[in-house]
């Protein structure tokens, strides 16, 4: 298996893309959330790609699927953290309609992904 795999992941690309973005959205939250919503966003935010690279970087598929459904998992976290951030006035609608947008692209790219390798892991058995 080749080094680094996961770098080739369109999927991998955007959601390192969609941490800069959050990490620039949080800048504009209140000093007093620095260790409250602030930091639970951007720790979900970050454990997308994270949890992208170290599945990709396992040798069996179903940890690989395990890895993805983290993943996938963040997505709704970041997406929930972003709806309570725009309610609580931190984000304008416009924000977080854009956030939506790239969340459900990498959301349909991490269950693509999922789905191809549980075929790759079903012709196996």
């Amino acid at each position: 298996m080749e080094d680094f795999y996961y770098r080739k992941l369109k999927v991998y690309h955007l959601s390192k893309q969609l941490v800069a973005d959050i990490y620039v959205t949080t800048k504009t939250f209140p000093p007093h959330e620095a260790y409250g919503l602030t930091n639970q966003i951007q720790r979900a935010v970050v454990s997308i790609p994270s949890n992208i690279a170290e599945g990709m970087g396992r040798f069996s598929i179903k940890e690989r699927i395990h890895f993805l459904d983290i993943a996938y998992g963040s997505t709704m976290e970041v997406m929930c953290q972003l709806e309570v951030a725009e309610i609580l006035g931190y984000i304008s609608k416009q924000i977080l309609d854009a956030e939506e947008s790239k969340i459900i692209e990498i959301s349909k790219m991490l269950m693509g992904l999922r789905k191809s390798l549980e075929e790759k892991n079903n012709k196996i058995v």
